[in-house]
């Protein structure tokens, strides 16, 4: 996958949000209405993802946003094409995400640099 996952073994919700590009409390949603989607629980019932989460989260996000497919069609589409299949779309999309992350990065240091020159 394009998107960049830090190189963890697990992500609590609010990472996972950040990656994926939506709220915690759509993550939870997704995990009601689409199976392959489960996050194990801490000792303290906090979800932790993992990498295989992230990426699947990425291919309902793209199913669901991009290509317009209701959570229904989309939860039939996962059953139907693997994972692998679906992965030139999620490059194409996550490097465009990435992108736009570096962009307001690049904004937000450049307004730093403009504070720090006052």
């Amino acid at each position: 996958m394009a998107s960049i996952i830090p190189d963890k073994i697990f992500f609590k919700i609010g990472e996972v949000a950040d990656i994926v590009g939506v709220k915690p409390h759509v993550l939870r949603y997704w995990e009601t209405e689409f199976s392959t989607l489960k996050p194990v629980k801490s000792r303290t019932n906090q979800r932790l993802y993992r990498r295989e989460d992230i990426e699947q989260a990425l291919l309902i996000k793209t199913l669901l946003y991009q290509q317009g497919f209701t959570v229904s069609g989309a939860r039939q589409q996962l059953k139907q094409k693997p994972a692998a299949s679906c992965d030139n779309q999620h490059k194409t999309i996550n490097l465009d995400s990435v992108i736009e992350r570096l962009r307001r990065l690049r904004d937000r240091l450049q307004q730093d640099i403009e504070k720090a020159d006052r």
